[in-house]
């Protein structure tokens, strides 16, 4: 993980409280909220106690909130307005995205637990799938730390986008981890019959025109290729017949695919995109149809984590 450590001026170190209570030394915590999605993928009926349990061996004031349908807008709104030290979020990918999002730079530390499928922006913070050993690292270990993403129309991304004819493959692969075999048929038929038909023309940082079959924008946080959060990733993706393209699509959300001869990658803070139709996009791991003109931009300071400092930061600290 790669992001940018809050200067000790921006966030009060915590005192008074003795290493023997478990909790970080690099930031003041007091009063915790938890938002959880019981019906979000690995969290299930139990997991609300759960989390009050293990907060119980804290000394913090806390307040757990389960997620009722219907009402997910209204409650994250009253969390973040009741501005605690930190706002855990126990749910899927769609969530926690949205929780930051609102969060923004100047809002209350964000800890996203992975209680999704996915769990990309969790684990890229804590380094694992089980929400409660997140939990206790982010409170014994966690200092807080401004994340980089993207933006495009409107919706944050954090980890990753894909915009492009691979995206569609997304829908399918998602249909067939949840073995809904016809639908996944469906989606790839579909996702066949657009490759190649809708190549993208894009700019970088208002270079040259360039065309692809598909762009892949990766934040600093996961990319391996940025050692500073200088701009996102980009990587285009140029496969040249069908055996090609299904393989990119196979290795297209977050496998290490550099390597393909196909894929060209450099740091960017603007990229625009042009179609000649709507553009199939996937943003942290999540499917929607941008416009046919679209520009994705870099945003260095998105949301402030509570997550373990990568080592090069803890040494500067």
């Amino acid at each position: 993980m790669k992001s940018a450590s809050l200067d000790a001026k921006d966030v009060p170190v915590q005192d008074g409280f003795p290493p023997s209570h478990g909790l970080t030394p690099h930031v003041a915590i007091k009063r915790v909220a938890v938002l959880v999605n019981a019906l979000s993928g690995s969290v299930g009926p139990r997991a609300a106690g759960e989390v009050e349990k293990i907060l119980d061996d804290y000394p913090i004031s806390s307040e757990v909130i389960t997620l009722d349908p219907g009402r997910f807008d209204e409650q994250i709104a009253s969390a973040l307005e009741s501005a605690p030290d930190v706002l855990f979020v126990l749910a899927g990918d769609g969530t926690a995205r949205s929780v930051a999002s609102r969060a923004g730079s100047n809002g209350p530390l964000v800890a996203p637990l992975p209680g999704g499928t996915m769990n990309m922006l969790p684990k890229a913070l804590y380094g694992t799938a089980d929400w409660k050993a997140a939990l206790r690292k982010a409170l014994e270990e966690g200092a807080p730390q401004y994340v980089a993403g993207g933006e495009i129309e409107g919706e944050a991304f954090y980890c990753a986008a894909i915009l492009g004819a691979p995206a569609l493959w997304a829908p399918a692969r998602e249909a067939i981890r949840t073995g809904k075999i016809s639908k996944a048929w469906s989606h790839a038929r579909r996702a066949l019959k657009r490759a190649f038909t809708g190549r993208l023309r894009y700019q970088l940082d208002a270079g040259r025109v360039t065309k692809t079959e598909a762009l892949v924008l990766i934040s600093p946080m996961i990319s391996r290729a940025l050692d500073e959060p200088v701009g996102l990733e980009a990587a285009a993706m140029d496969p040249h017949d069908t055996g090609q393209a299904f393989r990119l699509a196979a290795t297209a959300l977050f496998s290490d695919w550099r390597s393909d001869a196909s894929v060209t990658t450099r740091p960017a803070r603007r990229i625009d995109v042009r179609s000649r139709s709507k553009i199939p996009a996937v943003i942290d791991g999540e499917p929607l149809s941008l416009s046919a003109d679209t520009t994705v931009r870099f945003v260095p300071k998105a949301f402030r984590a509570l997550a373990p400092l990568p080592p090069a930061a803890e040494d500067s600290v």
